[in-house]
């Protein structure tokens, strides 16, 4: 491995700003892991969110415990890993197994279909990883009750299946010991979730999967020493100067597209990384994960002057002030992690915190705790075909169908603002959902970005809450054929989802952010509806 294989290629490189991190000694300073780079408001949390620097070297004494572990698990014929966690928990897991085309099921849903399938897959031969850094994560924990439940239906010893991942002292941790699961990796808890792609969040379920995750640090550590020179030969200091800079001049948005990269889903993993560490403030970053379709599809085609277009990888087809950014993974990850950070300089933000992100989780245990009664339930505006129309009487006002609603919220869409779609559906069985983003962009004069449920609140939950207030929102919910009951909870999974969503939206409207729910009585012909009727509307 060599420094020469991470690269960053811009034609704009924002000279003024990134002059200005080179005097400030930024790139040094992170090195050495100063807590006063992002002001006094932001020291506190800075202070004890730096232990990422280290991982590419600090996370080697976890290589000889997961493959130790895992060479015990194979032996015991348990070669299926599940692993249960959310945003930065699940993401840069994901992303290291796919590019090593490694099987690993994750679990980042509580679409109760979602959760059936994932129990009844091998489970004689599944170890269940829960990974939650604060350990009180309400998706990852009902996840680890309703596998105790399934191992114990099926006479399997459910505490020696689990392999837990958190902080020390966590509730997580706490009950690991209480009851006796399998082995737990205590994370250092100076990483931030969505920094942790290289230590115990990132390497145990990636490991315990069949990964030689000791390639990923070597990779990041090789490019380490070039990530802390202060001079323009630095990588990540180039990429926070556009950044940083684009933001600054308007460009609020980061269009990431796939180019040619070995690479699988790596936008997905940068998204969360630049949403909430930027997006706060009424300030930040809106990624567009264009989801790995290279430079053709909208975003890049039309990216307008409020957009930054990034090539994860060297691209299919080149564009004017494109950023390329090129690597192996691990490198990459060392590479997003620092420019990001000393972007969050530039803006003038605390790249570390995210506070808008628990306005959503307050908003939905409130309807966990007390659940409107099904009479309270506002009726929908109108009803057309498989869809049910929720929305406010000024926005709805003269329509009568799906494309007339998706006309009107298009319509709602400020100026050099963006449209976001957010399906609380089976990422797998409504997989097609997803095709909405271009649907709904083709034609459109500004950005679509696409989330699935609850995925997304853990991570560009954060920056439409926090971030430029310029959005409109698409709520795609879906009827739900067999619920699945949490084990030792007053609720269910249809029910945490449900709740999910609507907390979700409250709190948007709230906001006086537009705001359109789509509900689908029927999801198969629900998602044709809205596919066809997101394809004849203009903006």
């Amino acid at each position: 491995m060599t420094t020469e294989s991470l690269s960053v290629a811009v034609e704009r490189p924002h000279s003024d700003v990134l002059s200005r991190l080179i005097d400030d000694q930024v790139a040094s300073s992170l090195a050495a892991k100063d807590p006063t780079l992002w002001g006094p408001e932001a020291e506190p949390e800075a202070s004890v969110r730096l232990g990422w620097v280290d991982l590419p070297r600090a996370s080697r004494p976890l290589l000889a415990e997961i493959d130790a572990l895992r060479a015990d698990l194979r032996q015991e014929g348990l070669d299926h890993i599940v692993l249960a966690g959310m945003g930065g928990s699940s993401l840069a897991p994901e992303v290291i197994t796919a590019t090593a085309g490694v099987e690993l099921t994750v679990l980042d849903s509580t679409d109760p279909s979602v959760i059936r399938r994932a129990i009844d897959d091998r489970l004689e031969r599944t170890v269940l990883v829960v990974s939650s850094k604060s350990g009180s994560t309400v998706e990852t924990d009902s996840h680890r009750r309703a596998y105790l439940r399934a191992f114990a239906d099926a006479g399997v010893d459910g505490p020696s299946r689990i392999v837990v991942v958190t902080d020390p002292g966590s509730p997580l941790a706490k009950i690991a010991e209480s009851e006796g699961y399998r082995k737990v990796f205590l994370a250092d808890p100076n990483v931030g979730g969505r920094y942790s792609a290289l230590s115990a969040f990132g390497l145990v379920p990636a490991g315990l999967a069949g990964v030689d995750v000791a390639d990923l640090l070597d990779e990041a550590e090789a490019v380490t020493p070039t990530l802390r020179l202060d001079s323009s030969g630095n990588p990540a200091l180039l990429l926070a100067a556009c950044l940083g800079g684009g933001h600054n001049e308007g460009h609020d948005k980061v269009a990431l597209g796939k180019g040619a990269s070995t690479n699988t889903g790596f936008g997905a993993w940068a998204e969360q990384l630049i949403a909430e560490s930027t997006g706060k403030l009424g300030k930040g970053l809106l990624p567009v994960d264009l989801g790995g379709t290279g430079g053709t599809t909208p975003g890049w085609a039309r990216p307008g002057d409020d957009v930054t277009s990034v090539a994860l990888g060297s691209p299919h087809h080149s564009q004017a002030g494109q950023i390329i950014t090129d690597g192996p993974l691990g490198a990459m990850f060392q590479l997003w992690e620092t420019a990001v950070a000393m972007a969050g300089r530039v803006i003038g933000i605390n790249p570390f915190d995210q506070p808008n992100v628990e306005e959503a989780k307050r908003a939905a245990r409130a309807l966990l705790d007390q659940p409107p009664a099904s009479s309270d339930a506002p009726p929908p505006a109108y009803v057309d075909g498989a869809v049910e129309v929720y929305g406010d009487e000024d926005l709805l006002r003269g329509a009568t169908t799906v494309r007339d609603a998706l006309a009107a919220i298009a319509a709602a869409v400020p100026a050099q603002g963006y449209l976001a779609v957010l399906a609380y559906l089976d990422r797998e069985v409504d997989g097609q959902a997803a095709a909405l983003r271009e649907a709904l962009g083709g034609r459109a004069h500004f950005q679509v970005t696409f989330g699935w449920g609850p995925r997304f609140l853990h991570s560009t939950g954060q920056y439409h809450k926090g971030g430029h207030p310029n959005g409109a929102f698409v709520e795609i919910t879906g009827a739900i054929a067999e619920d699945l009951d949490v084990p030792d909870r007053p609720y269910t999974f249809g029910q945490l989802i449900t709740a999910q969503a609507a907390g979700d939206l409250a709190v948007l409207r709230d906001k006086g952010l537009p705001t359109l729910r789509l509900h689908l009585t029927d999801r198969k012909a629900g998602l044709a509806q809205l596919l066809e009727a997101a394809g004849k509307v203009s903006s």
